[in-house]
């Protein structure tokens, strides 16, 4: 379905960050899709389809009344306060349209717990500022009828050109140490599945909460280490932070809203991936 086919006109709130970017490769083929940037940028400038947008100064209403989207995907970054303030108003806007908003969430909304993953239903629960701000707006969307809502629930994001990535091999280079959680047992994912996710979203019209980790369980630490093994960077050395003396769950994984086998991921997929970029 080619963008001339389809009804959608899609807005990405931060479609110039690192997840945003790449939504908007991925879907600005099939749809007609605008993008917001925060820092002035030649492509982003050049590129009729983004507009400038600080959440901090900027009210979001003169954008959505410009591309009036039937479909908002929020991938903002920036001030916790300013991005409240920013979903407020688009919560205003869904109430007066038939329009669906797509919430790019955290695992984080239940780092409170920590004995078990988490699934869809689970009540959320933060012991942290990024997590309490992200039950937050979800509580605020959860108001909405349920068909204008998808919640999607990320844990861990890596992928060749992830901020991650990029500083892990920073440190690698100049000899740093870098932290590792031996006792975090969490799930993972990619860029590139994210979005080939969030585009299957879109096109079965799906709604609701949406863990999107990979389907095993992997230890912060390990994974870490097969990750530099992957890259071919000799061992370097590991600062080892022990939050807690148990182990520590911080995993979404699905129950209620799984994906088709072929849009699921295994850590081990994230591992290939990377050694071949």
């Amino acid at each position: 379905m080619k963008e001339k086919e389809s009804k959608h006109r899609i807005l990405i709130l931060g479609a110039s960050g690192f997840i945003g970017n790449a939504i908007y490769k991925e879907l600005c083929s099939y749809f007609k899709t605008f993008g917001t940037y925060q820092t002035p940028k030649r492509e982003f400038e050049k590129n009729k389809h983004f507009f400038q947008y600080q959440v901090e100064e900027d009210d979001v209403v003169g954008i959505l009344k410009a591309v009036r989207p039937t479909i908002i995907i929020s991938a903002l970054r920036g001030d916790f306060s300013a991005q409240v303030i920013a979903h407020t108003h688009i919560l205003e806007y869904l109430k007066t349209s038939r329009s669906k908003i797509i919430f790019l969430s955290s695992a984080n909304v239940f780092d409170a717990y920590s004995q078990y993953p988490s699934y869809e239903t689970d009540k959320t629960l933060s012991n942290s500022i990024y997590g309490h701000f992200k039950i937050k707006i979800e509580n605020m969307l959860l108001r909405l009828p349920k068909r204008q809502v998808a919640i999607i629930r990320l844990p861990m994001v890596f992928g060749s050109q992830s901020p991650r990535i990029q500083e892990l091999k920073m440190f690698l280079k100049t000899n740093e140490p870098i932290e590792v959680f031996p006792n975090l047992i969490m799930n993972v994912t990619t860029d590139n599945k994210v979005t080939q996710q969030i585009h299957y979203i879109i096109n079965r019209n799906k709604s609701g909460i949406f863990h999107l980790g990979s389907r095993d369980l992997v230890h912060h630490d390990e994974f870490i280490k097969d990750i530099i093994h992957t890259l071919n960077y000799p061992i370097p050395v590991f600062k080892q932070v022990f939050t807690t003396n148990n182990d520590r769950y911080l995993a979404v994984l699905p129950k209620n809203n799984k994906l088709p086998k072929h849009l699921q991921i295994d850590s081990q997929e994230i591992l290939t991936e990377l050694s071949i970029t």
